[in-house]
């Protein structure tokens, strides 16, 4: 069974979405001031966001409604449904059109993209929704862009090079190397504050030997000397965390991480 998404997501199955019901109306037509970019793809800036720069491979949050550009018909809208899109743009997962005409936008901004059916859905399109070699019109509002996460200014440094602050300071028994311990994080690329991982989310503790390389250099060199009860930030650079490899498609190589850890229990 498919999972229930908008249509602009071009990895998806196909949504049932919110079709106006109503006869067509004339095509859409191109502003003469539009910009072309060199793959085809044309865009107007209706209005020039002052916020954060969308750029390949941001978290974003956008609002949008999706037409058909022969007549007008509106297909999908994320302004219908009250909720904005929220995606990484630049890296495939949406169409390509959107990838293009995206980037570079600032939050704030309202943009009309108008898709070429190649770099859109194709020749085949998403019927009955998306006829074939349907060239698509979009308009688009950016709501967010999500930023790095800044250090903060007292942040403490390890000999290894994890960045650290405590947000509470715990008292309870303290963590130190050989021990096993029981903690609450929540994982985030610090170039960007996207999530990959959170035992919170989960609603499950992590537990581990503290110093017994059984989980990233970062973490055995930031959690030792916190106290039951404490929490802390780490910011691990990426020689101390996954390094030139990266791990799976949520962690880019070299990248530098942040964490949020509590620690629960020093066993």
């Amino acid at each position: 069974m498919c999972t229930r998404r908008h249509l602009l997501t071009a990895t998806l199955c196909l949504p049932l979405l919110l079709v106006v019901a109503c006869a067509d109306t004339d095509a859409i037509a191109i502003p003469p001031e539009a910009k072309t970019t060199a793959s085809g793809l044309k865009y107007l800036d209706l209005k020039v966001g002052t916020g954060s720069e969308a750029k390949k491979g941001s978290p974003i949050k956008a609002h949008y409604t999706g037409m058909l550009q022969k007549n007008g018909k509106k297909f999908d809208s994320s302004v219908d449904r009250g909720t904005p899109l929220d995606i990484d743009i630049g890296v495939g997962q949406v169409i390509k059109g959107w990838d293009e005409g995206i980037v570079g936008m600032k939050v704030g901004g309202k943009r009309t993209l108008y898709i070429p059916y190649d770099l859109a859905y194709g020749e085949n399109g998403r019927p009955p929704v998306i006829p074939r070699k349907a060239d698509l019109v979009f308009e688009v509002e950016l709501m967010d862009v999500a930023g790095q996460i800044p250090v903060p200014e007292d942040a403490k440094k390890t000999t290894g090079g994890v960045q650290y602050s405590d947000t509470k300071v715990g008292t309870g028994a303290e963590a130190t190397p050989g021990k096993k311990v029981e903690v609450h994080y929540t994982g985030k690329l610090q170039k960007n504050g996207k999530k990959f991982d959170s035992s919170v989310d989960r609603g499950e503790t992590f537990s581990f030997g503290l110093g017994q390389r059984e989980v990233i250099q970062g973490w055995d060199e930031g959690v030792a000397g916190m106290k039951e009860g404490g929490k802390r930030l780490l910011f691990i650079p990426s020689k101390l965390g996954y390094g030139e490899r990266g791990a799976g498609r949520d962690i880019p190589p070299n990248s530098d991480l942040y964490f949020e850890v509590e620690l629960i229990k020093v066993k």
